[in-house]
């Protein structure tokens, strides 16, 4: 049996959010606490999204201005930012986004411009800005800063404190081990 964690809740009430908004989901998507130089555990969560209903087409059937022919990623991240000295995330909560490839990659994560904890209505008003190409992908060369000058989207969840609260003592016990 998996044992629930502390941003199952929030990513459920997230995908319920999109799925309600007309954008279609696709059933790779999951919800871990993968670990990062193989040392610190984080949270993290990845919900693949088929805007231009393709993903399950062959290549061939794709049509030629299929936006996003294979599909898009919405990642959520919680660091515990023990490792942020190495290069890896600060402390806390972040959302990304990226374009999946033909070949089952995906493009450098860029960066969502919505709160850490971001209601799921945020969530989705920059979710259907990236589908439209209103906010840009970013690159390995600017670090994943999308390319957008219209500032954080929304508000933060209603449930932000206790899911934070969560979090933190998850990180916690990961970091105490």
């Amino acid at each position: 049996m998996t044992k629930p964690l502390p941003h199952d809740p929030y990513i459920t009430a997230v995908t319920e959010a999109l799925t309600a908004a007309g954008i279609p989901l696709t059933d790779h998507s999951w919800t871990d606490d993968g670990e990062t130089r193989g040392t610190y555990c984080y949270l993290n969560a990845v919900t693949t999204l088929d805007p231009s209903g393709t993903i399950t087409s062959d290549d061939e059937d794709v049509p030629a201005d299929a936006a996003w022919p294979h599909g898009l990623l919405l990642i959520w991240e919680w660091h515990t930012g023990a490792e942020a000295e190495q290069g890896e995330p600060e402390r806390g909560p972040q959302w990304l986004f990226a374009e999946l490839k033909a070949d089952g990659s995906n493009e450098y994560p860029t960066s969502l411009p919505v709160y850490g904890y971001a209601s799921p209505a945020a969530v989705v008003e920059a979710t259907q800005k990236v589908i439209a190409r209103k906010i840009g992908a970013g690159h390995f060369h600017n670090f994943g800063q999308a390319a957008w000058d219209g500032g954080l989207i929304g508000h933060t969840w209603e449930h932000d404190e206790a899911l934070d609260a969560a979090c933190e003592a998850w990180g916690a016990a990961e970091t105490s081990e």
